[in-house]
Order: structure tokens, then sequence, then C-alpha cells
């Protein structure tokens, strides 16, 4: 099997949750569409990550794997995903997303080849997942509160803050959070590298006495012994990895020397489905959990849902909330039941169309 063309989409979706939702960020949500066309008439597709402009992430790609990847084989994944981290190191210094779409929609093409869907393919492990909300930023700590119980009533199976990075904000809205939920629900912190080291510590025993399951990126990623402080001395575990470069080979590293109790890794930042499987087996060896974070567009999150239904050491499915801010981009969406479980659809491939009415609407270019 040959690729023979690859398209690059541009894409720019006017969100309809509006500006306040976005806290002042742009209320356009930038992102890309790959299309993979082979010799055999299959096509793999994905959505991709585009950080703060599409067109810029779209030229990186199309600049860097477009002509690479023609006339290669996507039967050969490993191959691939191996000639790519050394050409990187070459001067490309790509940015962490440009790689995962390409990967997926590799993977798009052999699941369909197969006739399997990917989760099978990949070795599945069961067919639905239990889902937790992460929070956007918000002006009160009631808001997070109220966002909180309304996830409980949902029926979901966890919450997730992610508070401004103010210490005493954060412990008021984690404290409203709790007092809402009651002691049964579970709730999780992630201030995302908002803290130094001693704040961390205080917070880490404020969020022990309110029985949080897990403390996510207190202090930053590659602050490996700030990290490995917290892990050693707090009770409640220590989630990060999220943004370290290196794939499995730095979280192998950080499960080594117990800088985090939870490893992370998603199919959209860290280089696709290869690298999600390789690091999800990696902790698994070690007894480790290794959650997925979200990638935060539906039609990559279904992708991070395929995958987290082939491994055991994956506890939840993680969806940004708002449910509706992201929800976009696919023929039908994500199936998440009344008892909050996300079900994977069992067609071929990803199991779900992509909606190319909505894609072409948003596209601004094809590379």
């Amino acid at each position: 099997m040959q690729i023979t063309d690859i398209q690059i989409h541009v894409c720019q979706h006017d969100s309809s949750m509006g500006e306040e939702q976005l806290k002042g960020k742009k209320s356009n949500l930038e992102f890309l569409v790959i299309r993979m066309m082979t010799d055999e008439g299959i096509e793999g597709q994905s959505f991709g990550f585009a950080g703060r402009g599409a067109r810029m992430a779209g030229e990186i790609a199309a600049a860097t794997m477009k002509p690479w990847l023609l006339g290669r084989d996507p039967l050969y994944r490993e191959a691939l995903w191996h000639e790519n981290r050394v050409k990187d190191r070459w001067w490309s210094h790509m940015p962490i997303y440009t790689y995962g779409p390409f990967d997926i929609a590799m993977w798009d093409i052999v699941a369909k080849k197969a006739g399997l869907p990917l989760f099978q393919l990949l070795g599945g492990y069961r067919d639905k997942v239990p889902t937790y909300a992460s929070s956007l930023l918000h002006p009160k700590p009631e808001d997070y509160a109220q966002e909180a119980l309304d996830c409980k009533n949902r029926g979901l199976h966890a919450y997730k803050l992610h508070p401004p990075g103010d210490y005493n904000f954060d412990l008021a809205a984690y404290r409203a959070c709790r007092e809402a939920v009651g002691d049964d629900f579970r709730l999780m912190a992630d201030p995302v590298a908002a803290y130094n080291h001693e704040q961390a510590f205080r917070m880490g025993r404020e969020l022990e006495k309110l029985n949080y399951y897990w403390l996510e990126e207190p202090v930053y990623d590659v602050d490996l012994y700030g990290l490995q402080k917290l892990t050693a001395k707090l009770d409640i575990p220590i989630c990060g990895t999220e943004v370290i470069v290196g794939s499995h080979y730095a979280t192998a590293y950080c499960i080594q020397e117990r800088i985090v109790d939870i490893v992370r890794t998603d199919v959209s930042w860290k280089g696709g489905i290869t690298a999600v499987m390789k690091t999800a087996h990696l902790a698994e060896s070690f007894g480790v959990q290794c959650e997925l974070h979200t990638a935060i567009y539906h039609p990559l999150e279904l992708v991070n849902l395929h995958c987290a239904c082939a491994i055991k050491n994956c506890e939840f499915f993680e969806v940004l909330w708002p449910w509706e801010m992201y929800n976009f981009g696919l023929m039908e969406q994500i199936h998440v039941d009344e008892a909050g479980y996300a079900h994977v659809p069992t067609g071929p491939g990803l199991g779900i169309a992509l909606d190319w009415d909505l894609i072409d609407r948003a596209t601004v270019a094809v590379l």
C-alpha cells in the first residue's frame, strides 16, 4: 500500500458558546483536518490540534510531514514513527501536536483495511469507559461547585477543576465543590502548573482533607525535582507528564524515579496512537495508571476513547466541559449513557464519520 495524496485542511470554527465561555480567548476555534489517500482506495482521516493558529500549524505540517509521507506505506507505522523521531531531531523541531494526526490517519487506514474497529485492532479490553468532566476557567468558586453538581446529576463519574491558579481562590473552589457534591463523588484538582513548591505542598494537604482523587500538574511538568518531592511527601496521588516532550522515553524515567504516581498521554500531543499505546503498556509493566488527557476536539476524543478501550490501566475518559463547546466535527456524537459511560463505536476504523459539511464550511485553506 502507498500513500498517494495528503490534504491538510486549515479550519476555523465559529464557536456558538461565545466569548464569555472562553474567558477572553478567541471564540474562533482553529484546528486541522487530515485526509490521507492510498492506492487501495482506503482513506484515513483525523482532526489535528493547531495551538493558536491553524494556518501556522498547517504550513508546518505541509512542509515537514506531507512530502515525507507521500509514497510511504501506512502499514509500517512503527518504522515511520521512529524515522520521524530522528527526522524531527535534525532541525525540524515540530510542535508536539504535529505528528499525531498523521499517525491517527494511518491507524484509521489499517483498521478499515482489516474491517475492525480501531480499539479491537489495538487489542480490545472493553467497550465502554467511565467519563469525567474537565472544567474550563470560571470567575467564581461557586461556579465550579454548581458545575460539579450538574455533572454528578448527569451521571458522570468525576469532575476535575481547572482553577485560575490563585491559592486562596483555588482552595475556596475545591472546598465549594466538595460541599456541593458530598463525599461519595470523585473530584480531581488540576491547577495547570500554577504553584510553587510550598504552595503545592500546602494545597496537597488541604486536598487530602477534602478526599480529592488526585492532584495534577501542581508545578511545571518539567520541574521533576519539585514533582518528586511532592510525590514522596503527599498521600494524594500526583498526576503528571502531560506536556513533557519525549513520549514514553521521558515517562519511563518519571516512573523509575517515582516523580509522579500517575502518568499522562494522549493521541494529539504525544505523537498519535503509536505513542499512546507504548506509554500505556510501559506504565502497565510497572503497575502505574496511564490516564489519557483530553484531546479537546471530539473527533480526537473519539480516538482517545478507542485507545482507552484497548488498555486496562486507564480509569477514565476525560472530556472538557461544557460538553457542547467542542462537540463538533462528527456525524454522530460520542455516546455517553445515563450511567456516565462513554461507549466506543464498533464500525471499521474510528467508527464515526467526520462531518465534512461542517469541515468544508470551516476550511479557510487546503494545503
